[in-house]
């Protein structure tokens, strides 16, 4: 059997704030930019295992500390791209895949892992599909929306998940359904597996170096889903979605380097209020501040460093947990070493 042979692109020491939306942080071991899927699992499987692997998305729910990382990246977007039609109304539906009769009148697509949410929301939308339009707000991947649940406007993903393709660090591939998962808010983890994996602690401390971890709660990848949404109004869907749009552009910072919502809303709260109620909008820590916009959203106002940034997140904890009695978790994955 003749040895793999890359099909992507590989590169070394690479600066991680090209591929992070906070436009902030270290070095990269690697870099590996995949052909398709195939070559993704070809890939993973020639590595060994006691490398560290991290797959990123659009890196707009991630911060890679200043000292970098001792590992390879692989970056999905624009590498799995593929968003295929598979059932509308009068079709069959494949019962492999997990498609009940009550779908034969929706909208299936399969979309994979490195497809930004938004193209799904636009694509469902022209499609006659209902339902989609909250992704148009998610600023990232699919295969990031997958791994956490990601949801706004009274949506969820797995909403509207049928199954899923999940990539192992052997390089098997795996074929999944809902019933696999504990699925909750920003919370989504392989039945029987550790639910805390990869999550930052729930509590303040004072920043401290951590080795690497898996950027998704679970020992699988996602690489690609099946999503079936309801039939509706194409030009219903899409006014909604200028709407939503139009709604992130009055109320977030879109104009600066950020990563979305820093923080999870704790139960019957919501985590800017709290932090705006702690007098916290404006503070800043070098280059990184708090929103005066959307106070849980981190902006870097120019030059901020990670550590900037990861120093003003325990800030805003300690001091929500010292007024308000709230331990905020971070809704962001903070990975790699300190410099």
């Amino acid at each position: 059997m003749s040895a793999y042979v890359p099909q992507g692109v590989l590169r070394g020491q690479e600066p991680m704030s090209r591929h992070v939306s906070w436009r902030a942080g270290g070095l990269a071991r690697a870099c590996y930019i995949p052909k398709d899927s195939d070559d993704l699992a070809d890939f993973v499987a020639t590595r060994a295992a006691s490398e560290h692997l991290h797959v990123v998305g659009l890196g707009s729910n991630l911060l890679v500390r200043d000292g970098g990382l001792d590992a390879i990246v692989v970056l999905t977007h624009g590498a799995l791209r593929r968003l295929e039609v598979l059932t509308q109304r009068g079709q069959t539906p494949n019962q492999e895949w997990g498609l009940t009769p009550n779908h034969e009148d929706g909208l299936t697509l399969e979309v994979e892992a490195g497809v930004p949410a938004p193209k799904v929301a636009r694509q469902a939308a022209r499609l006659g599909a209902a339902g989609a339009e909250f992704l148009a707000g998610i600023p990232g991947t699919m295969g990031g929306a997958l791994a956490m649940n990601a949801g706004c406007y009274g949506s969820e993903t797995w909403d509207f998940v049928t199954s899923v393709v999940t990539l192992d660090r052997t390089g098997q591939l795996h074929l999944r359904t809902p019933a696999d998962y504990e699925i909750g808010y920003r919370h989504v983890v392989i039945k029987g597996s550790d639910p805390t994996r990869g999550l930052t602690p729930t509590t303040p401390t004072t920043p401290t170096m951590a080795p690497p971890t898996p950027l998704e709660p679970s020992a699988e990848w996602f690489i690609s889903a099946r999503l079936t949404f309801p039939r509706g109004d194409s030009a219903a869907a899409l006014q909604r979605i200028r709407e939503l749009l139009a709604r992130r552009v009055a109320t977030q910072p879109l104009g600066e380097p950020n990563a979305g919502s820093v923080f999870r809303n704790p139960e019957g709260a919501y985590a800017a209020q709290l932090i705006e109620g702690c007098g916290l909008k404006g503070e800043r820590e070098g280059g990184a501040e708090v929103s005066r916009k959307h106070a849980n959203f981190i902006v870097n106002r120019g030059g901020a460093t990670a550590l900037d940034i990861e120093t003003l997140i325990y800030r805003v904890q300690s001091r929500v947990l010292q007024d308000k009695g709230v331990a905020l978790m971070t809704e962001v994955r903070i990975v790699g070493s300190n410099a």
